[in-house]
């Protein structure tokens, strides 16, 4: 179909590109780009701008697949993710999730939980979760951190969360963790940001973290956890100090400052 707007307003053009794709927008540039006004060729610049992020965005998920189809490659199949949140606060459980995703699955902004904000967060988890061939919560308390140590509570969080995930050939892991020997895993330092099933395990252990969170500020109001989400931060520090420890603050940590 032949496209013409020469006789168009430029905010009438504009009006029609809103109603189309990205995909759609692309065809319009050599026409948009025949046109001389200043108006027309901002709104070409504005879609190859467009074009170029998308781009961009694509070829850094490209490559958060790459571990995952290098397992492929080597026979593994329903490679699973495991990443851990909360292992730093001064309350609250540990939390780890496990999760599976179909191969080379798109998902824009899919990266480390710790880059994204919460709103984004929220959003890709609920599309992890309705995209996701399985995944599982796994939750350690503040009791049995007190008792375990925080890392080897985090490791146990994770098992839990395998544990619950259903049949896989290999995990991969953040950091140096170790889970289960039954489980066959590959350890990828920083895999939160180079892999894309522990980031997406990532966004969803700290997703499910921070609204057990926002649950104990409705029963500890005082200490501020909807803010802060159980972190040694200065206002958090005070409360304590004001208050003392609550039931769900870890008390193998050192709470005062």
């Amino acid at each position: 179909m032949e496209i013409n707007i020469s006789k168009k307003s430029v905010m009438a053009v504009k009006n029609q590109l809103s109603d189309l794709s990205l995909a759609e927008q692309k065809a319009w540039i050599p026409i948009l780009r025949a046109d001389e006004r200043k108006g027309i060729q901002a709104l070409a610049e504005q879609i190859e701008r467009r074009l170029q992020k998308v781009a961009m965005e694509e070829e850094r998920l490209a490559h958060m697949w790459q571990i995952e189809r290098a397992l492929q490659a080597d026979g593994y199949c329903r490679i699973a993710g495991t990443d851990e949140a909360g292992r730093g606060p001064l309350a609250g459980p540990v939390v780890a999730a496990a999760v599976i995703l179909p191969d080379n699955l798109f998902l824009p902004g899919l990266n480390d939980s710790k880059k994204i904000n919460a709103s984004k967060r929220e959003a890709l988890a609920a599309r992890i979760r309705a995209a996701a061939l399985s995944y599982a919560i796994g939750e350690v308390s503040e009791a049995e951190i007190d008792r375990l140590n925080i890392l080897h509570a985090a490791e146990l969080a994770m098992n839990r969360a395998l544990a619950a995930l259903g049949d896989f050939s290999i995990v991969l892991v953040d950091g140096t963790n170790r889970v289960d020997g039954k489980y066959r895993q590959k350890n990828v330092i920083g895999g939160d940001a180079k892999s894309a099933s522990i980031a997406a395990a990532s966004i969803l252990a700290k997703v499910h973290r921070d609204a057990l969170m926002l649950k104990l500020d409705q029963s500890y109001p005082q200490y501020g956890f909807a803010q802060h989400k159980g972190y040694g931060t200065a206002d958090h520090y005070a409360a304590i100090r004001r208050y003392g420890p609550s039931p769900c603050h870890r008390k193998s940590f050192k709470l005062f400052q």
